[in-house]
């Protein structure tokens, strides 16, 4: 084994050994309740804490697995985010547990949610039956990327993996640093833009701002909306086409 080999088994047996301490800290009777992921992982535990800012109906049977934990957006945010891209039909490139699906079919009239992990399919029927919304979304298992030239839309929402939680120690944050292997942030604007010129780009906070300008092309605007929660900076949205609100 190489040294990278050994110093990844180091870093693996060191995260047990704090989920270990962790759990053992915790009360009995919390524990016992915590969903089988967080169990496993309690690391996960701030963001179980944080659940009805997820949510709001968590309580009703809303179901995750340990990335969903983490990648949902807040309702608060989704709801907004919805609001702003009304239309006839809308669709949500990178799906998850659903957060954003579910608002836009509460805004839009239909809602396709794409998604390449079956599990995470499943888990947004899950969430959209419990706001009542899954009439209004068609849910489809599939990689975005191939199915971009097939799709056609009223507006595209993007909120592709930002490479888990480690993404915020970056001082800025880089538009290819979004899906390096598919060809960065840039390649994901452009094949969307094949679909609409109408676009919504969830990204992190720390994002590159005049990335994100550039992607609207010359003498096209791009308008950025900063997401707070609970005063705090949370993500950014990048709106591009007929969704921008001002000409500044």
């Amino acid at each position: 084994m190489g040294s990278d080999g050994i110093l990844k088994n180091k870093r693996r047996r060191i995260r047990e050994l704090k989920n270990v301490t962790k759990r053992q800290r915790l009360d009995p009777k919390l524990f016992k309740i915590l969903p089988a992921e967080i169990q496993k992982d309690t690391s996960l535990l701030k963001y179980w804490r944080s659940r009805y800012r997820l949510f709001k109906k968590y309580d009703q049977g809303i179901k995750l697995d340990s990335e969903s934990w983490y990648s949902a957006t807040p309702e608060v945010i989704s709801r907004m985010i919805a609001e702003r891209c009304t239309c006839d039909l809308i669709i949500d490139g990178f799906c998850g547990a659903g957060s954003n699906s579910i608002q836009f079919a509460l805004t839009s009239k239909k809602v396709i949610a794409i998604d390449i992990d079956p599990i995470k399919i499943e888990l947004a029927r899950n969430n959209a039956k419990v706001y009542g919304v899954s009439d209004r979304i068609e849910f489809i298992i599939g990689d975005y990327y191939a199915l971009a030239p097939t799709l056609k839309a009223d507006v595209v929402f993007l909120a592709p993996p930002w490479g888990g939680p480690k993404y915020s120690q970056k001082t800025t944050f880089n538009i290819d640093d979004i899906m390096p292997s598919n060809g960065g942030g840039k390649h994901l604007y452009e094949l969307t833009r094949q679909i609409t010129k109408n676009i919504a780009f969830f990204l992190p906070k720390n994002i590159e701002h005049n990335q994100c300008i550039s992607l609207a092309g010359p003498g096209n605007l791009a308008e950025i909306e900063s997401n707070y929660l609970n005063n705090r900076l949370n993500s950014k949205t990048l709106y591009y086409g007929d969704l921008i609100t001002t000409n500044n």
